[in-house]
């Protein structure tokens, strides 16, 4: 089952007051932000100074892309406003995590690879479910890389790293935007929790039972 089947079970049930809600786990747009956390804990470990602000501020917000996907799949059965809020506010806080690793490569001389390089397409295509997956991809890469790199070896796992890292953020990023846009379609179409609440006692006046 993938995200938008996942969706159309949350929220398609006519016939219920409140719909199936809170199936987060089964979201891929929650499996791919896990994954960008579990790995920038691993990143901020090897390479961000141990009580930095930075450190922190990496951590929070991927934990915020996290949390924020769980609690709006979890308030949807009530609140498809609250949803859409906390679905958005998990997608701001990977965009600003987004951010901090560019400002890492940038900072540290590291090159930022484009949307094409074939080292991140290689990552995606992988579909890596953990951090060690991950970690194994990093390997491979970096293995070719220090054939011909002058760089030390910290540096050019850095950088490979972070832009594997930049390229998940990048697969939850625009999951998020889809799941977005389903749910403001149906936000539109059916209505919130109160619509549906108005209509059911309407119903029930018409024809009690």
């Amino acid at each position: 089952m993938d995200s938008m089947d996942t969706m159309d079970s949350m929220y398609k049930h006519p016939g219920q007051l409140i719909p199936i809600h809170g199936g987060y786990r089964k979201l891929k747009s929650f499996q791919v932000a896990q994954l960008v956390y579990d790995a920038t804990v691993r990143f901020c470990d090897k390479y961000i100074e141990r009580g930095s602000r930075t450190r922190d501020q990496m951590v929070q917000a991927a934990r915020s892309g996290v949390q924020n996907i769980a609690e709006g799949s979890q308030a949807s059965g009530t609140s498809k406003k609250t949803e859409i809020k906390l679905t958005n506010v998990a997608r701001a806080s990977l965009e600003e995590l987004r951010l901090d690793y560019e400002d890492f490569l940038r900072q540290h001389g590291l090159t930022l690879w484009s949307d094409k390089d074939t080292r991140r397409k290689m990552l995606v295509m992988l579909r890596p479910k953990s951090a060690d997956e991950v970690a194994l991809w990093a390997k491979g890469v970096g293995h070719e890389m220090s054939i011909a790199s002058m760089m030390s070896i910290k540096s050019i796992y850095a950088e490979i790293s972070a832009n594997g890292i930049l390229a998940l953020v990048g697969v939850a990023c625009v999951l998020l935007s889809r799941q977005l846009a389903a749910l403001e379609k149906a936000f539109v179409e059916e209505g919130g929790f109160t619509e549906k609440l108005y209509r059911t006692r309407s119903e029930y006046r018409r024809h009690p039972r």
